[in-house]
């Protein structure tokens, strides 16, 4: 087993050493060595982007909004509609109002320049510690604490930490603490994040690859996949709900502007009932042949969803937002995106 007190210089050392050889080249990073010389709009787009999202599911998405809005008072400039449209399907939609809440404080506050420490990076609206340690130590260079899921699972496996997730959480901060210095911590942070996505991997751990596995408690007790242990999850609440498709003789889908407070809030949807813990009849928006298209399940951080789909023709209403239907799934988040692919199935329209 390692010793309770590591070295810590050896192990920053043959760290750093492998991250200079096998860094990931990301659209948001600047090359090792680099750190504090990239501009922190990109990292930290990148990192509100990458908060529960892989890397491959969020790249396009960041390409996008960097071509489309450069700069961050470009950003702050944008309507909200555009940037909920652009967001959508990268899910926690959250992160796109707080993204625009900030971007804004940025631009009108600090006159379009980030502040340069993680304290005054954390005061900013939607800012978390995560995130401002990772903006701070990456875009500026200053050592900083930055703690996601790959770190903690390195120092779970590092250590064997034998308490399970989420409770180990500060135990495994305090132990990933004790290696940040002044020392390139821009580099630090990255290379941590990039040794638990490529090599100390969640399945399947590339040991053999790994410059830590002479340190490593995990691998000297053989079985470092059981790191870090995880809580038994409580099995999620079930909600139930209709999404109603309706088209018109064009093919153009209806769609609705959902409220900007709640789930999803902002988004374009289609015209859906309540979502509730009782499966129930729901009264369609106006009378006509509805026909039953099945049902979709989506997962939800809180919640899983039942959402049943009916879908009709009818003439067009001026109520709703009428979009051809490649538009209009583009601009749907996933769970509604489901339901329209759901509802236009061409057997329901023969």
């Amino acid at each position: 087993m390692p010793p309770v007190s590591p070295d810590v210089a050896s192990i920053r050392s043959r760290l750093l050493a492998w991250y200079d050889a096998h860094a990931r080249a990301l659209a948001w990073r600047a090359p090792p060595g680099e750190a504090g010389g990239i501009d922190p709009y990109r990292v930290w787009l990148s990192e509100v982007m990458l908060q529960q999202t892989t890397t491959a599911h969020a790249t396009p998405y960041f390409l996008n909004f960097a071509a489309r809005w450069p700069t961050v008072r470009d950003l702050a400039a944008a309507p909200d509609a555009e940037v909920m449209a652009a967001w959508a399907g990268l899910g926690y939609y959250a992160r796109a109002r707080n993204l625009l809440a900030c971007a804004r404080a940025v631009a009108g506050d600090h006159g379009g320049v980030f502040p340069d420490t993680e304290a005054r990076l954390l005061a900013l609206p939607g800012v978390g510690a995560y995130t401002a340690a990772a903006v701070a130590a990456i875009a500026f260079d200053r050592p900083a604490n930055v703690v996601d899921g790959n770190v903690e699972r390195v120092m779970a496996r590092l250590f064997a930490v034998e308490t399970p997730v989420p409770a180990a959480r500060p135990e495994l901060r305090r132990l990933a603490a004790r290696f940040v210095t002044d020392h390139r911590p821009g580099d630090w942070a990255q290379a941590l994040m990039d040794l638990g996505a490529t090599v100390c991997r969640s399945r399947s751990p590339l040991c053999g690859q790994c410059p830590l596995a002479a340190d490593c408690a995990g691998f000297a007790s053989g079985a470092p996949e059981r790191f870090p242990l995880k809580a038994k999850k409580a099995d999620k609440p079930r909600r139930h709900g209709v999404a109603w498709v309706i088209v018109d003789a064009r093919g153009r889908v209806a769609l609705e502007r959902r409220p900007d407070k709640g789930l999803l809030g902002g988004m374009l949807g289609l015209p859906t009932s309540d979502w509730s813990t009782v499966p129930e009849a729901r009264t369609p928006p106006f009378p006509g042949d509805w026909r039953d298209a099945g049902a979709v399940e989506h997962v939800f951080t809180h919640f899983a969803l039942t959402l049943h789909v009916r879908t009709a023709q009818a003439a067009h209403l001026g109520a709703y937002d009428w979009r051809p239907a490649a538009e209009a799934r583009s601009a749907l988040p996933t769970v509604f995106a489901k339901a329209l692919d759901r509802g236009l199935a061409p057997a329901l329209f023969l």
